[in-house]
Order: C-alpha cells, then structure tokens, then sequence
C-alpha cells in the first residue's frame, strides 16, 4: 500500500483529503479484517481536516475504485471494464453480495458496457455507501460491548472512523450531487463521532468514547436510507 499522507484524491470532480461498514455476522470476519489491517493515522492539528484528521492508505479497492474512475471520466469504458472485471472492486462485491442491494455487480458491469459514466457513478456510490454503512454497524456494536478501559474502546472508536472515512470520502461528491442533505449529515455525524474519541486535552483519554454510538447509529441511518433509494433509482433507470 502507498502511503497517501498529503494526497488529494478528486472524487468525481472535487477534491478531497483522503479519509477512511461492518456487516451482519455472516461477513462480520471479511469487514473485520478490512478494519484491522488499516492503520489509525493521527496528523497534526495543522493538517487535520474540517471533518477529521485521518489520512488513510490506499488499499486494493480503493486503489482499483481510482483507476475505474479515472479510466471513466477519460471515457476509457474499455479499460474502466476490464479493470472492475479483474479488479478488487468486483471481489469485493462478490464477497459481500449477501448484504449489498441485488444484482450490484451486474448492474455496474452493464452500466460500464453502456458507456454510461453517470450509471457507473451511482452504482459505486452504493457500493461504497454500504461499505462505510456496514463498518458503522460494527462499529456500534464493538462500542456497546461492556468492559475494556477508555483508551481501548477509544483505539476502537478511531479505528472504525478511519475505515468509514477511507470508503465514504471516495464518494462524498457523488453523494453530495444527488442527496446533498446527506452527505451534510454523514460529515457532521463523523465530526461529532471523532470528538467523542481523540484524546483529551494533555493526552488523556476520552471520558466515555461509547457517547460516539449515537453519531455513528446516525451514520448508519442515514446511507441505509441513501442505499435504498439510490438502489431503487437505479433499478427504474436499468
């Protein structure tokens, strides 16, 4: 993975800092291991963002997620095709098809053979939508486990905002142009979410990181209903 400490990723026409779901038991260890693997990365307060201050690596979906974009906005479909087709994006989606809005795959797949840059856009909004959905998920649950000591469940806290914000920022712009009530409420849940967590004034911890539940469950709220009508848009439009 390459370090993205400084990067600025154009998200379908904005720039943003780079930022960083997890789902029902049945993919619990696939989203779980997605968390695990990604370093919480605190910047200084000068290079913190409005929404936060993690700066999160690339990993393969994400990465494969640039290159579909890019190969799009170039109107490149027979690239952006043959990436997704062998892409990380797609294994994904395989690999989480049981808690994704159905017939995604195929559905994206159809949309890049079209040639129909705005139809792949929304499908992998979704796509990404319910990934930062299903780390929220977790999230709330891991929070609301009893026991473990205000730094532990703080680590916890800030590691999940990370992932949320790796997938969610990649498709912020998307959100913004068709829900922009949304992507307002995920951001200021986020924010409200990443106080509950960062260390207190000297490096304290949090007095109760478990406060971040309620911002996160609002996370959660708000792309579930995002998903299902950008899903039910989609399959009026297919």
């Amino acid at each position: 993975m390459t370090p993205a400490i400084g990067r600025v990723v154009r998200v379908f026409g904005r720039p943003e800092p780079a930022r960083i779901f997890v789902r029902p038991p049945s993919v619990l260890p696939v989203l779980t291991a997605l968390a695990t693997v990604i370093l919480v990365t605190i910047t200084s307060p000068a290079a913190a963002h409005h929404v936060g201050s993690y700066v999160p690596q690339d990993n393969a979906v994400t990465t494969n997620f640039k290159q579909i974009k890019f190969s799009v906005q170039a109107k490149r479909f027979d690239v952006a095709s043959q990436l997704f087709e062998s892409g990380a994006v797609r294994a994904a989606m395989r690999a989480q098809a049981s808690t994704l809005p159905a017939g995604l795959e195929d559905g994206t797949r159809g949309a890049l053979r079209a040639s129909d840059g705005s139809e792949v856009e929304r499908r992998l909004m979704i796509f990404f939508a319910a990934l930062a959905r299903d780390l929220a998920l977790e999230a709330d649950r891991q929070l609301g486990e009893p026991g473990g000591t205000p730094e532990s469940r703080a680590a916890t806290g800030r590691k999940f905002l990370e992932a949320i914000w790796r997938y969610y920022n990649l498709v912020d712009f998307a959100v913004a142009m068709r829900d922009s009530k949304s992507s307002v409420a995920v951001r200021l849940a986020f924010d409200e979410a990443e106080g509950y967590v960062k260390p207190a004034a000297g490096g304290a911890p949090p007095d109760d990181p478990a406060k971040a539940r309620q911002p996160i469950q609002r996370i959660v709220q708000v792309l579930s209903t995002l998903i299902e009508t950008s899903s039910t848009s989609a399959r009026r439009s297919s």
